[in-house]
């Protein structure tokens, strides 16, 4: 309370703040100036100075008041409290809701079939013991609260390796409300086992399960269930879910009851839903793969007589087909992290197929070949013939028309005989070559396009874009999705 040095009557501090400027401001009516304003501001400055100290006082004072308070709560808490006792022992079973937000997902290793994640694991369950009354509906307590109270033993089932983080300090967060409800959440990064059946690789998709629950605890003690229900219980952030080589496509989550010999135990289960990219493995083998096939197509085109050409393009382009991506297979693993054995499950049919359609393509020109062969061995069989005749025929017509002498006579019984004796594929030794790389005689009728070309001109790309079709629709059309199964009853 100050007084008012012209009224002298007491008046309230926002009186005297509002005095205060009145005072001070320019222009202001009733405005104080020159030495007359002296002793009013140092009065002003002292009151103000002693109103700000007990405003100050009375925080720390109420702080002091509140901070005795919750100390009292939590002795009070403490005194008597045995946290070797689960709530509810002896009693009704203690029902832990849980749920989780995924804070990155991977990597997810094919050669280890493991998975890692980094997650906030929150716990909630109510401890009747820790019911308070207090000014404040919640305590807010550090992490070494933890130790001195009962908390659930959950581990997890699947897990290879587990961090707790503790920079700087342990990432532990622990809630009490008034009604006895406790809240325990802690930031762990889970490295988990993911079974994986690659038979399908590279259009392959994996659920891989999380499990947790109870050590030693039984279902008759404690129950686990999903505090936000089975849909909402999990949260992944899209944008932390980056993968290399998996799309992350959803999660599913559901309760089971696990069954071993001490006993059944609550266990939640949640289930990462996996699938593979399939863009890198179509730009390293499936299009290298079909290219080599349409190539090994285009002999076809080829004139048949160009034997060179057409070999080399089917020998060049075998082994290729036998081995795609042999620099691959050779000098590292066809993927960052598909080693040998899990590159083995790669569909090889498919490979095969293919090596089939080149394989044919070789023997579609085998075949040409053989029968362009025959063909122009009969035809040279026919031409001989022909000569042959000719020459016998012309023989005769000389007998009959002009009289010979004895020595012509003689000469012309050996010229036949000579022809009679001589064997058919000697009556004509023409050059079969007519130039290097050609295979067949300068032959009319054996002139143009085989009609094997003809037809495979058409069949074979048909038959390998229905193949495609075909292979393509099973594959994308099929759930590959692994789930895996290790004997548990669900709920």
């Amino acid at each position: 309370m100050t007084l008012d040095l012209f009224t002298r009557r007491p008046m309230r501090h926002i009186d005297f703040d509002k005095n205060l400027l009145h005072g001070l401001v320019p222009g202001a009516p009733g405005r104080l100036a020159g030495d007359d304003a002296a002793p009013l501001l140092e009065v002003h400055r002292h009151a103000a100075a002693s109103h700000t100290a007990d405003s100050l006082g009375s925080v720390l004072g109420i702080e002091k008041i509140y901070s005795d308070n919750i100390t009292l709560i939590l002795d009070r808490l403490l005194d008597g409290y045995d946290n070797r006792l689960r709530p509810g022992s002896g009693g009704g079973v203690t029902e832990v809701k849980t749920d989780f937000f995924v804070t990155s997902f991977g990597p997810v290793s094919d050669v280890e079939m493991e998975y890692t994640m980094d997650m906030f694991f929150r716990q909630m369950w109510v401890d009747e013991r820790l019911k308070f009354e207090g000014p404040t509906e919640i305590l807010r307590l550090n992490n070494r609260m933890v130790d001195k109270i009962w908390t659930p033993d959950t581990f997890f089932r699947n897990s290879r390796k587990s961090i707790s983080h503790n920079t700087t300090t342990p990432n532990k967060l622990f809630r009490i409300m008034q009604n006895g409800t406790v809240l325990y959440t802690m930031r762990l990064t889970i490295g988990a086992e993911c079974p994986m059946r690659l038979m399908d690789f590279p259009m392959d998709a994996h659920s891989c399960p999380l499990r947790f629950g109870s050590y030693a605890y039984t279902s008759s003690e404690i129950l686990f269930t999903w505090r936000k229900g089975p849909v909402a219980s999990v949260e992944c952030p899209a944008e932390s879910m980056s993968l290399l080589q998996y799309d992350l496509v959803g999660q599913t989550l559901s309760s089971e009851i696990f069954k071993s010999n001490t006993g059944h135990y609550s266990v939640q289960v949640v289930h990462f839903h996996l699938k593979r990219k399939l863009g890198y493995y179509l730009i390293q083998t499936y299009v290298p793969l079909i290219m080599v096939v349409v190539l090994s197509q285009v002999s076809f085109w080829i004139n048949k007589e160009s034997v060179p050409a057409r070999t080399v393009a089917g020998t060049l382009l075998f082994p290729h087909a036998c081995l795609p991506n042999s620099f691959l297979c050779y000098h590292k693993p066809v993927s960052p992290t598909v080693s040998l054995q899990s590159k083995a499950t790669i569909p090889y049919w498919f490979i095969a197929v293919c090596f089939a359609f080149v394989a044919s393509a070789l023997i579609e020109f085998a075949a040409v070949n053989y029968f362009a062969t025959l063909q122009a061995n009969r035809l040279k069989k026919e031409k001989a013939r022909r000569e042959k005749l000719e020459v016998l025929d012309a023989g005769s017509d000389d007998e009959n028309a002009i009289s010979l002498d004895g020595s012509h006579q003689e000469d012309l019984k050996r010229r036949n005989h000579s022809v009679c004796r001589s064997e058919p594929g000697e009556a004509s030794r023409v050059p079969i070559f007519l130039h290097q790389g050609s295979a067949f005689p300068q032959i009319p009728q054996l002139a143009g396009t085989s009609p094997i070309d003809k037809y495979a001109r058409i069949l074979f790309p048909l038959a390998f874009a229905l193949f495609n079709l075909v292979y393509w629709y099973i594959y994308l059309a099929k759930d590959t999705m692994e789930i895996a199964r290790n004997g548990v009853l669900k709920n």
